[in-house]
Formats: C-alpha cells, sequence, structure tokens
C-alpha cells in the first residue's frame, strides 16, 4: 500500500463523514427507506478504492461499513437466524482470531521487552492509564446510560489492537516495537483488563473479576499459546494455512461487529451518533497523549510514533467477546462495535500522515523492521 498522495487522506475523511452522517440520519428515522442504497453505496466506493493502490488500505474498513449498514437496517438475519442464536459464535470466532495471531507471533517476538525495556515500559503503562481513564472520562461527560458506559471503558481497557503493527510498519515507526508492545498488552490483559473494570465500570455494572480473567485467559492466552506453538513446530509447513488466517481473522472481526450491531439496534438508535463522536475522541486522544507524553520524556521519533498508535489502537475484537461473556452484548458490546471502524480510518489518515514524514533518526533498520512485519 502507498499513501504517498493525497488522495488516501481525502477518501478517509469523507468515509468517516459518511460514516458520522448514516449513523445521525438512521438514528432520526430519516433514512429507513435507504438500506438498499446505502448498503450499495459502501460496496461501490469500496471497488472503487481497491482501483488505486493508495486507497486500498480503506476496502475492508469500507465493506465492514456496508455490513454494519445491512445490520442496521435488517437486523433479524444477524440476530437469530433459523432459530440459531449467532451471538454463540462471538467468542469462538475470537479464539481462532487469537490463535492466528500466536501463529504470526514467535518468542523472539518477546525479545523487545529486554532490547528496548524503557519503550516497552512506557508504552504498556501509556496504554492502560490513558485509554481507560479517557474512557471514563467520556462515559461521565456524556451521560451514557450505564451498561453503554462500561462499555466505553471496556474498550479503553483492552490490549493493543493487532491492526497497529500494519499502521506502525506504514507510519514509518518501531516496528520491532510495535509487535512487542501487542504481545506483551495481550498477553497482560486476562490480569489488567478485569481490575481496571472494576475500578472504573465497577459504579455502572457489576463485575466479577475472577470471571473476567478466566474468560479473557480462555480466549487470548490458550489460543496464542497454541498459535505459539504451531508456529515453532509447523512454521512455513503449511503455506495454504499461513495465508488464509489473516483473512480468516479480518473476516472473524466483520463478523462479529455486524453481530453486535444487529443485537445492539435499539441501543443505537438512542446513543449511535454520540457513540461515535466518542470513539472518535477516545481514539485521537490516545494517538495526541501516547505521542506528547513520549516526546516530553524526550524519546526517539520512531517511538513516540510506536507508542502513539499502540495507546490509540485496541483490541475491538476482544472487548466484543468479552461484552459476551458477561451477557451484555447489546450494551457493553456496542462501544467495542462502534469504536473499531473509526480506529482504522484514524489508523490508516494517520499513517498517511507520517508516511510523507519520515522520522529524522532511523532507529531501526529497514531489514529488522521486515523481518519483524
Amino acid at each position: 500500500m502507498l499513501f504517498s498522495n493525497k488522495p488516501s487522506l481525502f477518501l478517509g475523511i469523507i468515509a468517516f463523514l459518511l460514516l458520522v452522517t448514516n449513523v445521525v440520519l438512521f438514528s432520526m428515522g430519516e433514512m429507513n427507506e435507504a438500506g438498499p442504497f446505502m448498503i450499495a453505496f459502501w460496496i461501490a466506493l469500496g471497488l472503487l478504492c481497491n482501483r488505486q493502490a493508495d486507497t486500498k488500505g480503506y476496502v475492508y474498513t469500507l465493506m465492514i461499513f456496508a455490513a454494519v449498514t445491512a445490520a442496521l437496517y435488517y437486523p433479524q438475519p444477524f440476530i437469530n437466524p433459523q432459530g440459531y442464536d449467532l451471538s454463540k459464535l462471538i467468542t469462538p470466532l475470537i479464539q481462532i482470531i487469537m490463535f492466528g495471531m500466536g501463529t504470526s507471533m514467535s518468542l523472539r517476538d518477546f525479545y523487545g521487552v529486554v532490547k528496548m525495556p524503557a519503550g516497552v515500559f512506557v508504552g504498556i503503562t501509556c496504554h492502560f492509564t490513558i485509554m481507560p481513564l479517557v474512557g471514563l472520562l467520556l462515559a461521565t461527560t456524556l451521560h451514557f446510560p450505564p451498561e453503554i458506559a462500561a462499555g466505553v471503558i471496556l474498550i479503553g481497557s483492552a490490549p493493543c489492537g493487532m491492526a497497529s503493527n500494519v499502521i506502525s510498519y506504514l507510519a514509518k515507526a518501531n516496528l520491532a516495537l510495535s509487535v512487542t508492545l501487542t504481545a506483551v498488552s495481550t498477553l497482560l490483559a486476562p490480569f489488567i483488563t478485569p481490575l481496571l473494570m472494576e475500578w472504573l465500570a465497577g459504579n455502572y455494572i457489576e463485575i466479577s473479576v475472577q470471571k473476567m480473567m478466566w474468560d479473557i485467559a480462555k480466549m487470548v492466552l490458550i489460543p496464542v499459546a497454541g498459535g505459539l506453538i504451531f508456529n515453532h513446530f509447523l512454521s512455513g509447513k503449511i503455506s495454504w494455512l499461513d495465508k488464509l488466517m489473516p483473512r480468516l481473522s479480518m473476516a472473524a472481526i466483520a463478523f462479529i461487529i455486524v453481530i453486535i450491531t444487529a443485537h445492539g439496534r435499539e441501543s443505537l438508535l438512542t446513543v449511535g451518533p454520540l457513540l461515535v463522536i466518542a470513539g472518535l475522541v477516545h481514539n485521537l486522544s490516545g494517538y495526541t497523549l501516547g505521542y506528547w507524553f513520549c516526546r516530553l520524556i524526550r524519546m526517539k521519533e520512531q517511538d513516540c510514533r510506536t507508542i502513539a498508535i499502540e495507546v490509540g489502537m485496541q483490541n475491538g475484537g476482544l472487548a466484543s467477546a468479552i461484552a459476551k461473556e458477561m451477557g451484555r452484548i447489546a450494551t457493553v458490546g456496542l462501544a467495542p462495535a462502534i469504536f473499531g471502524p473509526v480506529m482504522n480510518i484514524t489508523g490508516s489518515l494517520l499513517a498517511s500522515w507520517w508516511h510523507r514524514r519520515p522520522p529524522e533518526e532511523e532507529d531501526v533498520p529497514a531489514a529488522e523492521q521486515a523481518t519483524a512485519f
């Protein structure tokens, strides 16, 4: 993917504005008959983007928008088709995604803890402090209903998003540090996320720390460990699976978002536009505070960029699965479902901006970055 031209920036802004407009008009009941048109519009925009190298990065997000629009206008096929509750698939899908993450990792991804201890410590600390606290501030300030507010805090308390590695690569950040931060934050999530939820969201909903720890462990630790073992013994020996897992993970995330959108349709009619705005503020706050804190303590530009991206991008799929295990997919699960596409757009725009502005110092040799990627 190339980000050397302005069309990618322009398209990202247009896509976000159209998303907000669609949610606002739908919430106002002004477009209930326009479902087929809106779905076709997102698909057509995605196909158009796929024809240009510098806009291909938006195709996946635009297809998610098309699917989410379908779920908003026609929710029943995504809730209980033929009497089967599709929400039961969320946890297995997350386990598949986490297994796929494990197959793309190796023990060398954790060497960064030793090679870059300061960067890892700062990145993990910023991620698990800035985002949960900003989530709490938004939930309190915007006066969301209790379970919606808990969902905002939940997405803020989730580990780094897997897409952050791609965004770091495109933004000419420190990819080795990005991979390490994603891996470490994911493995810490079963312990840190439940404690943050009890502390910050305990006033909104009842939180069972032990149950949440086990839920996250079975969705993260066990599949990732299985993926690591698979990668160690069978890496490169099953080439079709290596190619399949990234595509399967992307499809699974999209399907999870659609299921949650359909289940939470009624709540979205009430808080949808405000939730989109909250997602944008939450995401941009992570980028801004993460970056400038690192600049304040005089970290290298590449590391500043990396930590900004890792702080700002959360694992929305995991947060959605946690909401499902809590039995509150239609309320607590809404913020993760909405914030995910917002992060994809802003992350692509940020990558486009930084890609055209290489850091003065190259902290990580290109060969090393390519190897990590």
